[in-house]
């Protein structure tokens, strides 16, 4: 068998580069709509939205309007002050603290807890005042 000529190898060089065959992908265009940023209040889950919700009416004397209403508003003003991670940190935070000994030292002591903790009693007196009919 006959090895393939410098000639020959140049021809299929030549003709690949012509034709527009690489292995760079093309790059992507810019989107056509408009960038929206994201925000805190924006990377709430709905699930946990809906169960912030049944729970809040539950607490508050059961389902009525009124209550509905206030309590998907309130999860609303607490997704304005804090974002997910750091409702769910709190929440976790709030719902271990007491769990009794150096297991729930873990969980109430750091000033991470505390900051997170504080964040979302803020957060919360803020959402009862925006939302709550008095």
């Amino acid at each position: 068998m006959k090895a393939p000529s410098l000639l020959s190898i140049l021809t299929i060089a030549l003709i690949t580069i012509t034709t527009g065959c690489s292995t760079t992908p093309e790059q992507p265009s810019a989107p056509a709509g408009p960038v929206v940023e994201k925000t805190p209040g924006n990377d709430f889950p709905t699930r946990d939205r809906v169960e912030y919700v049944l729970n809040c009416v539950a607490q508050h004397g059961g389902l009525s309007y009124i209550n509905q209403y206030a309590c998907g508003c309130k999860i609303d003003k607490i997704a304005e002050k804090l974002t997910f991670s750091e409702y769910e940190a709190a929440k976790t935070f709030n719902y271990l603290k007491s769990t009794p000994g150096e297991s729930g030292g873990v969980f109430r002591d750091p000033k991470q807890s505390k900051d997170l903790r504080a964040q979302l009693k803020e957060a919360e007196a803020y959402a009862e005042k925006s939302c709550f009919v008095k």
